[in-house]
């Protein structure tokens, strides 16, 4: 089984390892493209007013920019412990068992726009790049991605939970792989989702999925590893699960 994870705007700082080593990362044949959406990154620290266009940046966000420009120096740390907020708060990597460490290392994949898709301990150092941005005078990130992406993730022997939002869907879809979306019921039975409660529930969901001892091959034993960790769930269709929550 492989989970894959969307990353996240917010990242930690620093880092103890060297700095980043595109050839030590997953699915080496990513490795071209990694490099060319890297090196525009770079250039474009160079322009701050450019940079913030295209980044989305407040004025306030500059050290963003100053990620990007040592992005080929500055030192990485495992991407597991790179991306931070709702969804990593509720995985808390911290807190696993050495079992659950060594299955997040196995089982767990991130998104990722810069590097496509990275594995949970692959090193990587804090940059600034979202799914949505257009990098100047460059096709969209989606465009420059697929279908080397798709493919790369379709070549993967696993059963794929894919817990993704739709922007970092879009840069690689996985065919047959399992999505879930997060549902609030209210007490007179509507339905909304919402972004917090959708990060924080997929979070639960990985975490739940590194630390089964259970061999989840298909969409009724996901189902099941889920209800029996306390969550409400619904099979909709053969590829899709919905998390319910009040």
């Amino acid at each position: 089984m492989r989970v894959i994870l969307p990353p996240s705007e917010t990242k930690s700082d620093g880092g103890n390892d060297a700095p980043l080593d595109l050839d030590s990362l997953v699915f080496g044949e990513l490795t071209p493209i990694r490099r060319q959406i890297g090196e525009d990154l770079v250039a474009l620290a160079a322009d701050l007013d450019a940079s913030r266009i295209a980044l989305g940046l407040g004025r306030t966000q500059l050290a963003e920019i100053d990620r990007n420009a040592e992005l080929w120096i500055s030192p990485t740390r495992p991407a597991i412990e790179r991306y931070t907020g709702v969804l990593y708060d509720a995985f808390d990597h911290g807190s696993l068992t050495r079992a659950g460490k060594t299955k997040t290392a196995d089982r767990v994949l991130i998104g990722s726009a810069l590097f496509g898709v990275v594995g949970a301990n692959d090193r990587i150092p804090a940059y600034r790049l979202s799914g949505g941005s257009k990098l100047p005078g460059r096709k969209t990130l989606a465009a420059r991605w697929k279908p080397a992406l798709s493919s790369s993730l379709d070549a993967l022997d696993d059963f794929v939970v894919d817990l993704r939002s739709g922007v970092y869907h879009q840069l690689g879809p996985v065919h047959d792989a399992v999505t879930a979306t997060v549902v609030t019921e209210r007490p007179d039975g509507t339905r909304s989702v919402v972004s917090h409660f959708n990060k924080h529930h997929k979070g639960l969901i990985a975490r739940e999925l590194v630390r089964t001892r259970r061999t989840v091959g298909d969409i009724n034993t996901l189902a099941a590893v889920l209800s029996d960790a306390g969550q409400r769930i619904e099979i909709e269709g053969p590829d899709r699960i919905v998390v319910v929550t009040d």
